[in-house]
């Protein structure tokens, strides 16, 4: 019997025991582990999920039963003191011996903490373990004593800035701390680390850039932070993640071979300096490089297996460190050679107002995706990393993999299909799309989940969780058989099932669905899904189903980078009488908010105070005006040209129409946003065209179009009907806008949702207009029925006192957020840059 010891049980040396025992014939192994943590390896990946909820036993990768049931010896709370090579044998600092045949070093990191003088001061964290979050939170619950304390995090990379969602979760006032010029400055250019610096701020948190910390200053406690550039910043908390060191210690006392820099000298098999011993994860050196993302350290444990069962697999020379997550709710992904390599040339989309930056490199002769960058929006990531790593063919326009299909017959995308079998669709256990299909055509895999327990495909960091669910589609459908789309694991129907079953059943809150058709505790995919469903039911909002909103729809309002919201009426059609303006311009001034005019032809009133908006929305209110719902997903705006009331081209008489559609529609929940528009004739100055429907007056009437929308993919709206009346107009966009909302995945423009809606317009068109199915009366009540129950929001407020006290910066105290800072800018004001 073989007897193998792992040094380190974090994940990297879980998975190298997983792969062991499942090659290993029974009995031919006995393998030993030590873990210098009390408890069993954890996912620390998803470590910052521990803030919001989750319990070190739901993070743990496997129990202690998982160990015994294995056969492996598991040691927790031990430490290996000392390696023998000579005498083949470990010692623990209990004065235990170990022998070896095989030793696997497993050690990882630990967080780099740069010498900074009073770096020891009481207040001071590192940011690694569950110990740490949980000594983290309890100095935050100590310090807080019903005020909001300072917490900063030296470093702006991944996990400094995960630390930092965790300081926002604690509802800590939040700093990150920077020494390099821009956020994340090995996965992001200057333009996408910009941009995402921009989208946190917008969250309250402040960023600080080239800034090297000289002191910590303090009495015994962290009391500020001290700067190079003679600058300083007052804290009561600090959070170090600046990096990590390979545990090398150990080796380097054996005689084991490590870098100038650290870490274990490792060859192509994972073998040290000597022949029985291996290291693995990120306190091996490979190709002079510490990999510090999971997916290289799994690969390392495949290998290490292999090797000593004497097989012949070995590490590839190109590491992919292609990595996609979520900061914040932002998702940022990076693939390939995402900095421009020479030759090469750029593409660049930028939607600094979504908060999207998309950046791809092509070889120079157009032919090849070398890497990229995404912000904002990363849904495309698996598919560009599969094009870039199998050298497959671009579409004639390389621009539409990032803008879309923008008309014509050309396809962004293949199918997923297309990708060679070989394809490594989930590097951290290097599962390809041949195992998948494999599991699906030959196992009867007919989920992610049954998938995943046949492959592991998605147990890893789960950024191939969308890929994977492609793929098990296009599968399915090419095998005949039918694919249902589940809103997640804890509500096994379609957004569509459960509109139906909420409405039939007469489900009127969340908890009861979870009862009645769902199961376990619920999770951030079902919670706002269900909230708009129920929104969409009953036309109840925010000021009902608080529980599972997020802050704008809680809020009634939009909030902006440093905490204060925006306020913004509904204006119909864009006309709005002198007298309304007037009072527009006096609530302004009163509260001291930025004034600005926007594009959807309504005006946004910025700065307001938490606390104030109650007060603000009963001045409007008073003068006539309501909700323009800019917080939620629903009707925003119907913009119109002056038509023919002004205009010498105009065809008929816009500025009615448009004002007659969204005082309409107004408030109605759908799955995502929804815009309009109303152009008097065929110049089409209202922009209807790039709208969720829009109408286009004509010498015969007019022309009805739907699911167009700007943004990161400008799509152009499709004609539905033409040359037809006022009348049918309206009724067809009730019928639409219905069959939209009943039949959407949960956060799915118009555009998206007919672009997979199988027949496309043809089949929409037979529906809305032709009444195939028979549903157009049942369509048009339903309609009928959310305008009838309309009510404007910010008055319920307004009238209920129970509602208004909501409206409070902090939950246990009247003070208000005395945090917010403004400065000048053109007679007006914005937030202090940071």
């Amino acid at each position: 019997m073989k007897k193998v010891i792992v040094i380190g049980n974090g994940m990297v040396g879980y998975k190298f025991c997983e792969k062991l025992i499942a090659k290993a014939p029974a009995g031919s192994i006995l393998l030993t582990v030590f873990g210098e943590e009390i408890r069993p390896a954890y996912d620390r990946v998803h470590l910052s999920e521990y803030f919001s909820g989750k319990t070190a036993e739901e993070l743990s990768l496997a129990p202690r039963s998982w160990y015994h049931e294995k056969g492996i010896r598991l040691f927790t709370g031990e430490l290996v003191t000392e390696i023998r090579p000579d005498k083949k044998t470990i010692i623990t600092h209990r004065g235990q011996s170990f022998a070896y045949d095989a030793l696997v070093i497993a050690t990882g990191s630990r967080p780099f903490v740069p010498p900074i003088d009073g770096v020891n001061k009481s207040g001071v964290f590192v940011y690694r373990t569950i110990e740490d979050l949980e000594a983290i939170t309890a100095y935050g619950q100590k310090i807080a004593g019903g005020k909001r304390p300072k917490a900063a995090v030296m470093g702006g990379g991944l996990l400094g800035l995960e630390a930092a969602k965790a300081l926002v979760d604690m509802e800590l006032e939040t700093h990150v701390i920077e020494f390099a010029p821009r956020l994340m400055p090995r996965q992001l250019d200057e333009a996408g680390a910009d941009l995402l610096r921009e989208t946190i701020e917008k969250m309250g948190i402040q960023v600080h850039t080239s800034k090297q910390t000289t002191l910590i200053g303090g009495n015994g406690r962290i009391q500020e932070l001290q700067f190079a550039d003679g600058s300083s910043l007052d804290l009561e908390m600090l959070v170090i993640s600046a990096g990590i060191r390979p545990r090398d210690e150990l080796a380097k006392n054996s005689g084991l071979t490590t870098g100038p820099r650290g870490g274990i000298l490792i060859d192509g098999t994972c073998r040290t300096s000597h022949r029985d011993i291996f290291a693995i994860g990120e306190v091996a050196l490979y190709q002079e490089q510490i990999y510090g993302l999971v997916a290289p350290g799994y690969d390392m444990a495949e290998v290490t297996a292999e090797q000593i069962l004497g097989g012949d697999k070995n590490m590839v020379d190109q590491i992919d460190m292609s990595t996609k997550l979520k900061l914040m709710g932002v998702e940022v992904a990076s693939f390939g050679e995402h900095f421009a390599p020479s030759p090469a040339r750029s593409i660049v989309f930028e939607d600094k107002y979504a908060g999207i930056y998309k950046r791809i490199n092509i070889s120079e002769d157009g032919s090849k995706l070398l890497g990229g960058i995404l912000v904002g929006d990363a849904g495309d990531y698996n598919m560009l990393l599969q094009i870039a790593q199998n050298g497959m063919t671009l579409p004639p326009n390389p621009e539409d993999l990032i803008l879309g299909s923008r008309g014509g017959d050309s396809q962004a995308f293949g199918s997923v299909l297309d990708l060679p079998d070989s394809a490594q669709i989930c590097a951290c256990e290097s599962v390809t799309k041949g195992d998948i299909c494999s599991a699906i055509v030959d196992q009867n895999c007919e989920s992610v989940k049954s998938i995943t327990k046949c492959t592991k495909a998605t147990s890893g960091c789960g950024g191939c969780k969308p890929m994977v669910a492609d793929l098990l589609d296009a599968t399915l459908k090419s095998m005949g058989k039918t694919v249902k789309q589940t809103i997640c694991e804890h509500f096994p129907y379609s957004r569509q099932e459960l509109f139906d079953l909420i409405l039939v059943k007469e489900i009127k809150d969340y908890d009861t669905a979870l009862d009645e058709i769902g199961h376990g505790h619920g999770c951030e995919t079902c919670k706002p899904a269900l909230a708009s469903v129920f929104a969409s039911v009953y036309n109840e909002t925010a000021t009902v189903q608080e529980a599972i909103q997020d802050t704008n729809d809680r809020f009634l309002a939009n909030i902006q980078r440093n905490g204060s919201y925006s306020v913004v009426p509904r204006i119909p059609g864009g006309e709005i009488t002198p007298d309304k303006l007037i009072v527009i311009g006096q609530v302004a001034k009163k509260y001291d908010l930025y004034s600005k005019i926007t594009g959807g032809q309504r005006i946004d009133l910025f700065g307001a105070k938490l606390h104030e908006l109650p007060e603000i929305w009963a001045e409007l209110i008073a003068a006539g005006f309501e909700s323009g719902h800019a917080y939620g997903k629903a009707l925003r705006t119907v913009k119109s040209c002056v038509g023919s009331t002004w205009c010498r081209f105009g065809m008929d008489e816009s500025v009615s129409f448009a004002i007659d559609l969204e005082n309409r529609y107004k408030g109605i929940r759908a799955p995502h946003k929804i815009k309009g528009g109303v152009s008097g004739c065929i110049r089409e100055c209202a922009e209807a065209r790039c709208k969720d429907f829009g109408v286009i007056a004509t010498e015969n009437g007019w022309n009805l179009y739907v699911c167009g929308n700007g943004g990161a993919k400008p799509v152009h709206a499709q004609l539905l009907a033409e040359s037809i009346n006022r009348e049918d107009c309206i009724r067809y966009i009730d019928r639409f806008l219905i069959y939209y909302i009943k039949t959407a995945a949960p956060l799915t423009r118009t555009a998206a949702w007919l672009e997979k809606l199988e027949g496309g317009i043809d089949y929409l068109r037979q529906i809305v207009v032709e009444d195939r199915l028979g549903i157009a009366g049942e369509l048009e009540e339903q309609m009928n029925g959310l305008i009838d129950t309309y009510s404007c929001e910010w008055k319920e407020v307004v009238d209920n006192p129970e509602l208004k006290r909501r409206f409070a910066h902090f939950v246990n105290s009247d003070n208000e957020d005395d945090n917010m800072a403004f400065v000048g800018m053109r007679d007006q004001k914005m937030p202090r840059p940071w």
